[in-house]
């Protein structure tokens, strides 16, 4: 496994460096091919800045609304598409519907694995009342891979778990994994996002925030990808901005972008790029 540590704008630019000069290619799903490598980590300490790229302009209100998308447990885009957020487009039916993706797991998990279904299972209300009553259980995770209803999903889930911490100095922590990373479009978009939901669990559970960790799978960047990387990686990198919880309760499904207040956030310019279907 590659393990990168420090500044997370120099593991992620070190992690693009590898891609397009010693990963091998490879076919994909899309049939546009990649360069991949198997099993990264990136670890970020959320002490040192909120850790949203700064080499390129990061889709900031969209990381907030895909989120709460999902915190309300929605599996429809046309909501994500009222706010101008379509991510989701590509892959959603005629009616808008995705099937049982993110939202569905997060906050109505159903169990196919006995004689008769149960459902119904709130997770994110579970995480938080854990965290609270049982700070030091290995239990605080998230899963959104039910393999019994895979097959009702548009698109199965790529970041597919999470794992929360509470250290000895009172931090919150967290693990992500994925099972699939797109490093240049998707990964700068899932770091801020995990970095986001771990700063919104510790405010509603009281406490501060730690290390994060970024488990990577399969870490590709599409072929048709490699000069935008090329263009990122010839820019200076500035401060990580700075990330404050403004106006939430345990309710994290009411989260909006003026829940939180991001500082300093500067980046160079976006650069576009075609998202593999």
């Amino acid at each position: 496994m590659l393990i990168f540590n420090g500044c997370i704008q120099n593991q992620y630019h070190e992690l693009l460096k590898y891609l397009l000069h010693f990963a091998s290619e490879r076919e994909d799903r899309t049939g546009t091919g990649t360069s991949s490598t198997f099993g990264v980590c990136l670890i970020h300490n959320l002490k040192l800045g909120f850790p949203l790229i700064t080499t390129k302009k990061v889709f900031w209100r969209g990381v907030i609304e895909e989120l709460a998308w999902m915190l309300r447990g929605e599996t429809n885009v046309k909501s994500l598409q009222e706010k101008g957020v379509h991510i989701w487009d590509a892959w959603a039916d005629d009616r808008g519907d995705l099937g049982r993706v993110y939202g569905a797991q997060w906050r109505r998990w159903t169990d196919h694995s006995r004689a008769f279904t149960i459902g119904n299972f709130d997770q994110i209300q579970a995480l938080i009342d854990n965290i609270k009553k049982k700070p030091y259980s290995r239990r605080h995770i998230l899963n959104a891979w039910n393999v019994g209803e895979l097959h009702d999903m548009n698109l199965p889930p790529c970041h597919y778990s999470a794992q929360w911490y509470v250290n000895k100095n009172k931090q919150l922590e967290c693990i992500m994994n994925m099972r699939s990373s797109d490093v240049f479009l998707g990964l700068p978009f899932n770091i801020a996002q995990y970095a986001l939901l771990t700063h919104l669990l510790a405010h509603v559970t009281g406490y501060d925030v730690g290390n994060i960790r970024y488990v990577l799978g399969d870490t590709h960047l599409y072929l048709n990808h490699f000069e935008q990387a090329k263009l990122q990686l010839t820019r200076d990198k500035r401060a990580l901005p700075k990330l404050e919880v403004l106006d939430i309760d345990s309710y994290l499904w009411k989260l909006k972008p003026d829940s939180v207040k991001l500082d300093g956030y500067k980046p160079h310019p976006r650069i576009k790029a075609e998202v593999a279907v």
